[in-house]
């Protein structure tokens, strides 16, 4: 194998390890009790994904976006989703200027850091079809000239349950650009507790600290690309996701994309574990938070209740797992 000079070192590794738990324990502060859930969506933050927060109100979903956004840094902006958002109020528009007689270009609240999506499958198709390139390609088209967003740029959206009233179903293509979905779930007895305790503070996102800069967060993840990945590993990988293609319980299996950022976020969920390599039990925990929303069961699958996740869940157990294989 050839060495790679463009891999992390193992201090390299240490000091992302110590990055990603600086941010963690600093989004923890607003959300207190959800450690493994913070540590999902900043490794897709790491791996240059978009997050997508799925769960019923009152769960946490928009306070930890928020105090995300206030750990990175950077610029923020918030979108509220609703039935009447257009797509310009998304992207930005042409306008004209009276004072130069030009048409100038006004950009939407898309042309940030970390972009806050809230409930947004509460807006219509066209509206949620309006971050698609930008979400994809980092840029937005209007009247045929691009207009690129600041790097590094990340969606966190929320979305309520679809058999709420009031919401829409997002399509195939949005959810894919999402690298991972991720449910929050209601606290544990302890920290349900703390919360309701007169004097409270769990939620006020204001004292979340600023714990690292766009720059730093940019840096990272262009490093952590190279992390290694043996052959077998992406053999497992690839042979998941195939499992998930013949198994009759779904009209469509993960796609290649999907296969590659489950592979990207592995390099980042291994660095944030302390190794500058990649092993099967890294996959076995990402696989389900990567790859079950990009899934689409057949009618007869949802009639019987069988759900994506249950899927990923048997086709990583249909594959024999490789022998850790380090760098």
């Amino acid at each position: 194998m050839t060495e790679n000079p463009m891999a992390p070192t193992e201090a390299d590794v240490a000091r992302f390890r110590l990055l990603h738990d600086q941010v963690v324990d600093a989004v923890s502060v607003a959300l207190q009790g959800k450690r493994p859930v913070i540590e999902l969506a900043t490794v897709s933050l790491f791996a240059g994904g978009h997050v997508l927060l799925e769960d019923v109100p009152g769960t946490g979903k928009t306070t930890l976006a928020r105090a995300i956004a206030a750990a990175l840094g950077g610029s923020s902006r918030r979108i509220q989703f609703t039935p009447d958002l257009l797509p310009a109020d998304v992207t930005g528009t042409s306008v004209f200027e009276p004072g130069s007689g030009q048409i100038n270009f006004r950009p939407g609240p898309v042309f940030t850091n970390v972009l806050l999506a809230d409930e947004i499958n509460r807006a219509a198709a066209k509206t949620q079809s309006a971050l698609l390139e930008v979400m994809a390609e980092r840029t937005v088209t209007v009247d045929g000239i691009g207009h690129t967003v600041p790097d590094p740029f990340v969606v966190i959206a929320t979305q309520n349950p679809i058999d709420l009233d009031g919401t829409y179903r997002l399509p195939e293509a949005q959810l894919d650009r999402f690298l991972v979905r991720i449910t929050l779930g209601y606290p544990d007895v302890e920290h349900e507790l703390a919360v309701l305790r007169p004097g409270s503070r769990a939620g006020v996102v204001e004292e979340v600290p600023e714990v690292t800069n766009p720059e730093t967060v940019a840096a990272a993840s262009r490093q952590l690309r190279h992390l290694h990945v043996a052959e077998p590993i992406l053999t497992y990988i690839r042979a998941i996701g195939a499992a998930t293609r013949a198994d009759d319980r779904l009209r469509l299996g993960a796609s290649t994309r999907a296969l590659r950022g489950l592979v990207a976020a592995t390099q980042v969920y291994a660095a944030a574990q302390g190794r500058h390599f990649v092993v099967p039990s890294d996959v076995q925990r990402l696989a389900g938070p990567v790859l079950a929303h990009r899934l689409v069961p057949t009618r007869d699958a949802l009639l019987a209740g069988d759900t994506t996740e249950a899927v990923v869940t048997d086709a990583v157990g249909s594959v024999e797992a490789p022998r850790p294989v380090p760098a």
